[in-house]
């Protein structure tokens, strides 16, 4: 194989879930694509990794300062669902059931992957609801180990706020499935029936 088309190959490659097999069709195409598409996926690609924001109240991935989500009045302020990551934000939207806000982790509770609550953004979430705006907290974390751990001693440190519901979305999704790839009907519902976190 010619060293330019292994070296596209090896970074295609390092995408998530491409293996040498699909990087090589994926170079392919790119090399029987017009130069202006090829171009315009480059500068799509580097556009977004250096003006890609952080949302400075929920940290969604955002072209601004405040995502879109943080910034509808429409929306209910209210209500806040703790989620691991930003895919999750994008599946629980998809549901079109809920209508509050969002707080990404950034991850959940590991200590066996090296990450304890110091590494997420638990402080950020408990300022949020020191505020004094908020009425419920939606778990909707993994049903892991991992995700009841981060559960409980988030939970644990909310307890402290009265008046402030804490619950969970309800287990129609499966122990050990992750929120992005279960069916929008079932994430749906579950927002829907959620439970008090006990």
């Amino acid at each position: 194989m010619p060293t330019l088309l292994d070296n596209a190959v090896t970074q295609f490659s390092r995408l998530p879930g491409i293996g040498r097999k699909t990087a090589l069709r994926l170079v392919l195409h790119m090399l029987r694509s017009d130069q202006e598409d090829v171009n315009a996926l480059a500068e799509a690609l580097t556009i977004l990794r250096r003006d890609v924001k952080y949302c400075s109240v929920c940290y969604n991935i955002s072209d601004t300062d405040i995502c879109p989500i943080c910034a509808d009045s429409h929306r209910d302020a209210t209500t806040i669902c703790v989620v691991e990551n930003i895919q999750d934000v994008l599946a629980i939207e998809q549901t079109q059931q809920y209508n509050g806000l969002y707080h990404v982790l950034g991850g959940i509770i590991s200590p066996m992957d090296g990450i304890g609550p110091s590494d997420l953004r638990i402080d950020e979430l408990v300022k949020r609801v020191e505020g004094g705006q908020v009425k419920e907290v939606i778990f909707a974390l993994a049903s892991t180990m991992e995700g009841d751990t981060t559960n409980f001693y988030i939970s644990r440190r909310l307890q402290q706020f009265d008046g402030v519901k804490l619950s969970v979305i309800a287990r129609g999704i499966s122990v050990g499935d992750e929120l992005q790839y279960t069916d929008e009907v079932t994430l749906g519902r579950s927002i829907l029936n959620r439970t008090p976190l006990t």
